[in-house]
């Protein structure tokens, strides 16, 4: 449909006037924007882009990214786009940002949220995290991406978000190569408290293969694997067996990274402004 739509404002030698694009093919295109620059550039193009912007349906998937300095207060902003989905967000990936209170404004506005994204989110502690993981009861996919894993937020993620089906704990750290600590406790967690899941994610953690076991024996459903970095997996007894009957897709520790730009991170700058909570992005 859009297709065509597009077709109909185009004329043999002419250009296009974005401005009088149909409403759903501009939003279909405006989609593809981060949620930033949707805030600050696209919705002042002019009056339509700006209605489009508007549309609750347009802040169903929210991204804050924090990589550069742009000069703005991205949790004001992260707050401003919440406000615009009016309890219709369904998806939200944060950044390099963000507090216990922005992570509970989100789950307090977003109980209909399916998928939470956080990485590199240090000022979120264990106790923010799994306060607003209990408000969360129809959150499918789970990622958290950190300096080092926490883990005591999992079990309240399991008892309190049955539909889980993904999750995703990737643990960046320097020095790849060296000694990972032992402990089975992530593990054992997903264990107990997420049969539902169906592809689980452990980047440089710590399990064994007790853990492994025990995520088997209790995860019947489970498709994908990715253990990349898990060295203290050893695949031993008839673990390798079980998995290869069973798991459709399974990465080993030795295998490679997993499939994130590590280098994303390397200039992070930190975003230090003093803008107050008003209708800064209203015009």
């Amino acid at each position: 449909m859009a297709s065509s739509s597009l077709t109909s404002v185009m004329k043999d030698g002419e250009g296009i006037n974005w401005a009088e694009l149909p409403s759903d093919l501009t939003s279909s295109i405006l989609r593809r924007l981060d949620s930033i620059d949707i805030l600050e550039n696209a919705q002042k193009v002019c009056t339509s882009w700006y209605r489009v912007c508007k549309d609750p349906a347009m802040w169903r998937k929210i991204d804050i990214f924090n990589f550069l300095d742009k000069g703005h207060n991205l949790e004001i902003m992260c707050r401003h786009a919440v406000d615009r989905s009016q309890g219709g967000l369904l998806e939200i990936d944060i950044w390099c940002l963000g507090t216990d209170s922005l992570i509970n404004y989100v789950a307090d506005s977003s109980s209909n949220l399916r998928s939470l994204k956080l990485a590199l989110i240090s000022p979120i502690t264990i106790e923010g995290l799994t306060e607003a993981l209990r408000k969360l009861p129809l959150l499918e996919e789970l990622e958290v991406f950190e300096i080092t894993m926490w883990g005591d937020y999992l079990k309240v993620a399991g008892q309190f978000c049955p539909k889980l089906k993904t999750l995703k704990l990737n643990c960046f750290r320097s020095g790849l190569g060296t000694p990972l600590h032992v402990s089975d406790d992530d593990a054992l967690a997903i264990a107990e408290t997420m049969p539902g899941l169906r592809f689980l994610q452990l980047f440089a953690n710590g399990l064994t293969d007790a853990g492994l076991k025990a995520i088997l024996d209790n995860c019947p459903d489970l498709e994908h694997i990715d253990l990349g970095h898990c060295f203290n997996v050893h695949f031993s007894g008839d673990l390798e067996k079980r998995c290869s009957e069973r798991i459709e897709v399974l990465r080993r520790p030795n295998d490679g990274v997993i499939d994130i730009d590590l280098s994303i991170f390397e200039d992070t700058v930190t975003v230090d402004c003093d803008y107050s909570d008003n209708d800064l992005y209203d015009i």
